[in-house]
């Protein structure tokens, strides 16, 4: 399932290093350093007696080691690598979390439309930017901040429901997983695209939406 990172991403992946084996901490400082993203620690993963739960001690936690754990979370964000480094010092093993609606938002499809709509928009040749794969199935798309707001009247001038469709923008308030943030024992989030230099300028909403939205309706229609 995993190589449609190479096949989807082009060889322009080849210019990031892979994070495999990086400590949280230095991806943490690369997102701030390389890609002025916003950084923020969340949760961790916690052994008890074999088991990895989260150290927010809810045994039935939905995310496990994948959320905020303070809830001034907005206000610890920082596009600091020094502040970031410092962080995750203090915490290793804590999530690494980017808040979206500063530099980015994201609009969170499930996996299956996701995957439909990474094809539709390979064919159409269209610029993306970064797309994370999530251990619950979900693909996310990094777009320009705004998108939150814009979204819903993007869905209804394509001649779709807002709430007919699995999709959903995520901007200021709420926060995205980056990988490499593991879910409890579900996996590790992970690059779909990953973010590369000829990424960096970011696709607008209205840019994916129709792609994205026939995909989710398709796959709503199964």
């Amino acid at each position: 399932m995993f190589i449609v990172e190479e096949t989807i991403a082009g060889p322009e992946a080849a210019q990031i290093p892979k994070q495999r084996g990086e400590s949280l901490l230095d991806t943490a400082v690369r997102y701030a350093e390389e890609r002025h993203w916003d950084v923020f620690p969340g949760t961790w993963l916690e052994a008890v007696d074999g088991v990895q739960i989260c150290s927010c001690g809810n045994a039935a936690c939905a995310t496990p080691g994948a959320h905020p754990a303070r809830e001034d979370w907005a206000t610890q964000a920082t596009g600091s690598a020094t502040v970031a480094r410092r962080l995750w010092s203090k915490q290793p093993s804590a999530s690494i979390l980017l808040p979206t609606g500063r530099t980015f938002d994201t609009i969170d499809v499930p996996e299956t439309s996701g995957l439909l709509a990474l094809a539709r928009m390979e064919r159409m040749e269209l610029t993306l930017g970064p797309v994370t794969w999530t251990p619950d199935r979900r693909m996310q798309f990094f777009v320009l901040p705004g998108a939150s707001a814009k979204v819903p009247d993007l869905v209804r001038k394509l001649g779709w429901s807002p709430l007919a469709l699995d999709l959903k923008a995520l901007g200021e308030g709420e926060y995205v997983a980056a990988p490499p943030t593991r879910y409890g024992s579900r996996g590790a989030v992970q690059w779909a695209r990953r973010p590369t230099p000829a990424n960096r300028w970011l696709p607008d909403a209205e840019e994916l939406i129709s792609p994205l939205a026939y995909a989710c309706g398709r796959d709503g229609r199964r």
